[in-house]
């Protein structure tokens, strides 16, 4: 077969003449009659052409998007978040968590502190759901300023006062201003072995003149009043100022223990009996009247379901879960960062001791 014949052969796929034995690295492609329907053809030496790159990056695409979601599948399992919450309808219960240390501030609930400003303002958005029948707050806290835990107290009193009925949910502990902000409930829930009580105050302040004496560290202190630096870590108190500490404690102890006959519906002297900064557990607590039940936190969703009127299995929201946001990189912003740091430090810093 001569070269012109094999050029007309649709059968030939490129095998090599002896002109192109001479070069090896040499392909031609056999050219294609316009005229004709016949494919087009390649020499063995020619690949053929790839497939569209868009292809490629849509298949990638679909590759990426299955493993997101399989990995926020799994997250919000473990979060325990593939509740009804993810479907509002209907008659709901709103769950409210304090958990960790009660503090004022801007600081993110949800990283071991609890604010008046995060709780306070999600009381207030279930208030204002028309939707939401009735309040549970998960408590998990240890207490913490007496100041913050008045705060919530109000703001859980007055939702109970308008009409709303709340249960609170005890976990590990809920003791001083955390049993303090758990009162106004309609219904106390506590594990028989929850932590609770500690009803009572505490003011501690630090005397460093010691430390500063042996270092060598001075102060001159100027001040317009004798009770001005009282609580300063470089000196200790005087007689005067034990004596002013110790009325400031119990006009503060006061108002902890009516707070707490009032919601319980104890006589103040019932309360003060019991009132001397003890822990008890909560199987104790309910035989001393303080807490009213003893579950876990779906028993107090039950209770809450039956306050509420509501028929059939209600949708449960939780208002402040922490985001997964949160969850990985441990607050939603530097400035919730900065928050932190800067509360405890004026915390830790203060002039005035430490009112708990």
């Amino acid at each position: 077969m001569n070269s012109e014949d094999m050029a007309n052969d649709p059968t030939n796929y490129g095998e090599e003449t002896p002109a192109m034995e001479s070069n090896p690295y040499s392909a031609e492609k056999v050219e294609r009659d316009i005229s004709a329907s016949e494919p087009t053809t390649y020499t063995r030496n020619t690949p053929p052409p790839m497939a569209p790159h868009k292809n490629r990056w849509k298949m990638y695409l679909l590759v990426a998007g299955f493993l997101v979601l399989l990995i926020g599948a799994s997250l919000a399992a473990i979060m325990g978040t593939f509740d009804s919450s993810l479907y509002p309808t209907g008659d709901k219960i709103a769950v409210i968590y304090v958990e960790g240390s009660i503090v004022s501030g801007s600081i993110y609930d949800g990283l071991g502190y609890a604010t008046p400003d995060g709780i306070n303002e999600n009381i207030r958005q279930a208030m204002e759901d028309e939707s939401v029948k009735a309040i549970v707050l998960r408590v998990d806290s240890p207490g913490g300023s007496s100041t913050a835990g008045e705060e919530i107290y109000e703001e859980v009193k007055r939702a109970h006062d308008e009409g709303m009925p709340i249960v609170v949910s005890m976990g590990n502990v809920a003791a001083s201003a955390a049993y303090h902000i758990s009162v106004p409930a309609d219904v106390i829930v506590a594990n028989p072995s929850t932590m609770t009580g500690s009803i009572g105050v505490i003011w501690t302040f630090q005397n460093m003149s010691a430390y500063n004496e042996k270092e060598g560290i001075q102060y001159h202190i100027a001040k317009s009043g004798e009770f001005k630096d009282m609580g300063g870590s470089w000196r200790g108190l005087s007689d005067e100022e034990k004596e002013y500490a110790d009325s400031v404690i119990m006009e503060v102890y006061e108002t902890f223990v009516t707070d707490v006959a009032e919601g319980r519906n104890m006589s103040v002297s019932e309360v003060k009996d019991l009132a001397d900064g003890r822990i008890y557990t909560g199987k104790k607590a309910k035989e001393l009247g303080l807490v009213d039940e003893l579950g876990n936190f779906y028993d107090a969703i039950d209770i809450a379901t039956e306050l509420a009127g509501i028929e059939g299995e209600p949708t449960v929201v939780y208002m402040n879960k922490p985001s997964l946001s949160s969850l990985l990189f441990g607050s939603e912003s530097q400035t919730e960062n900065t928050s932190i740091e800067t509360v405890l430090k004026q915390y830790q810093e203060t002039p005035y001791g430490h009112l708990s």
